[in-house]
């Protein structure tokens, strides 16, 4: 085999390249030992390789050069179902279910059952069409009468805020424990994740409230021991002090009942500049906070020791004091709620 200089070169580099392919400089290696005349026997022992890959890859480069040695690969692209094949699939895996009594279909089970095409063909049809037989999602309806409207305020609110108004979303985290180990931690190492005891000393729960500045980011944080109305109401005009007398402030808050008490309508009456807007049955997602609330359970709460109310508390509050150093608002868009649905039949 006599190669232009150019080729060998190229089939040099490729031997050279470290963080190159294996497999492809071993073939480049077998190329450059038959163009030197080197004996079958010779190469098969320097490469261990057999007479079939000595003649397959010289070949391939023979017929296309470098690219030869990358593009021949044995074997064939999956064929494409038919259309008769998937409305098979697709009748069987929307409108029936398995007879062994099974909730859902897996790719096996379905093959199966159909009994003329493999799983792997099963799986390329769902695939094709986004079915996820084995996943579970769930869901909650509000039950909430005018739900357009009424989560129409809120979410307006969000999107076009009052000029000169702040908008809050408040609400509380109650019972947070103050967990504490009975073993010693063990702590993140090279090749071992950080470990706590399964075993744990309950030292009390605590309430957390805050309110979160839709606008800015910035968090108004309290805590008390329990969740009560009295509190609420000392926790807004804490939120009411944080801003110019006499400013309207807007309050996005969830109806639970020690949200709508007396003692609240009062506060209400006496400070005529808060206007509250209530989320709806469960539409806990309308309060932005709620977004907040699962950071700080991540940061803080899952995976912390604390040995008193005192310290949960001294810590919830750090995390409030170093988050608000550098708030980021969240940023609401107007997303088209249909969705694509496939005509399978």
């Amino acid at each position: 085999m006599h190669r232009r200089t150019d080729e060998r070169s190229e089939l040099k580099a490729v031997i050279r390249k470290r963080s190159g392919s294996a497999a492809l400089a071993r073939r480049a290696r077998c190329v450059l030992l038959w163009a030197d005349g080197a004996r079958r026997v010779d190469i098969r022992n320097k490469l261990g390789c057999n007479d079939g890959f000595l003649t397959r890859w010289t070949k391939a480069f023979e017929l296309g050069g470098l690219a030869g040695l990358v593009s021949l690969h044995p074997g064939r692209a999956p064929a494409r179902p038919v259309a008769q094949i998937e409305a098979r699939v697709l009748n069987k895996t929307l409108k029936h279910k398995p007879k062994d009594g099974s909730t859902h279909w897996s790719s096996r089970k379905l093959a199966a059952e159909l009994g003329d095409f493999s799983f792997s063909a099963v799986q390329r049809i769902w695939r094709k069409h986004g079915l996820q037989p084995h996943r579970l999602e769930r869901h909650l309806v509000s039950n909430a009468p005018d739900f357009e409207t009424k989560a129409a305020d809120v979410i307006g609110l969000y999107l076009n805020p009052p000029a000169h108004a702040p908008v809050f979303c408040v609400d509380e985290k109650i019972a947070i424990q103050a967990l504490d180990r009975k073993d010693r931690m063990r702590p993140l190492a090279p090749g071992r994740a950080e470990s706590h005891s399964s075993e744990y000393k309950r030292n009390g729960t605590l309430s957390l409230f805050v309110a979160l500045n839709a606008a800015t980011g910035q968090e108004l944080g309290m805590t008390a021991r329990r969740p009560t109305s009295e509190q609420f109401v000392s926790f807004l005009g804490d939120v009411l002090a944080s801003q110019p007398e006499g400013r309207e402030v807007h309050v996005i808050c969830d109806n639970v009942s020690s949200n709508e008490t007396e003692l609240v309508q009062a506060f209400l009456v006496q400070h005529s500049n808060v206007r509250i807007h209530y989320t709806l049955t469960y539409s806990s997602w309308l309060n932005q906070v709620e977004n907040w609330f699962s950071r700080i359970q991540r940061d803080v709460i899952s995976r912390g020791t604390f040995t008193s109310v005192k310290d949960l508390d001294k810590k919830l509050m750090r995390y409030i004091r170093q988050y608000n150093k550098n708030p980021k608002p969240l940023k609401w868009k107007y997303d088209n709620p249909q969705r694509r649905h496939h005509q399978f039949f």
